[in-house]
């Protein structure tokens, strides 16, 4: 995905940049927010090259579907996980992570959020760019 093109994301439209609790470009297009049958919120997150959200950690946890790209994951204490097309990701209810793309590449993953999400402090960029 090239800046210039960035109309669609891999699937779903690009969305809104999101403004609050990630670093550098991030896009958010809600594709479900209906709370019957399934109780929760399906949002497809569209991530810059070296972008990336901050620590955070979920209520009742978190499933990521990536769709495109290359990005990273990393669990508070575990080394971070390199994330490619195809991969799942499984987040336990209230396990603080992060998730984003890496330094080259843009990362789309889809994820399915039931409950609230507590937002923490930002990674930081001398530990990102050390990936």
């Amino acid at each position: 995905m090239e800046n210039g093109q960035l109309s669609n994301s891999t699937i779903f439209p690009l969305g809104e940049k999101v403004k609050a609790n990630f670093t550098g470009d991030a896009y958010l297009q809600m594709v479900f927010t209906d709370p019957a049958p399934l109780n929760t919120a399906i949002g497809n997150v569209t991530f810059a090259p070296g972008a990336r959200n901050n620590w955070h950690a979920h209520q009742v946890g978190q499933v990521l579907l990536v769709t495109g790209g290359k990005g990273w994951y990393q669990e508070e204490g575990k080394l971070a996980r390199f994330l490619k097309t195809g991969d799942v990701v499984n987040i336990p209810p209230n396990v603080k992570h992060w998730h984003g793309a890496t330094k080259e590449s843009w990362f789309v993953h889809l994820a399915m959020t039931p409950g609230e999400t507590e937002w923490f402090e930002a990674v930081d960029d001398e530990w990102f760019d050390k990936l």
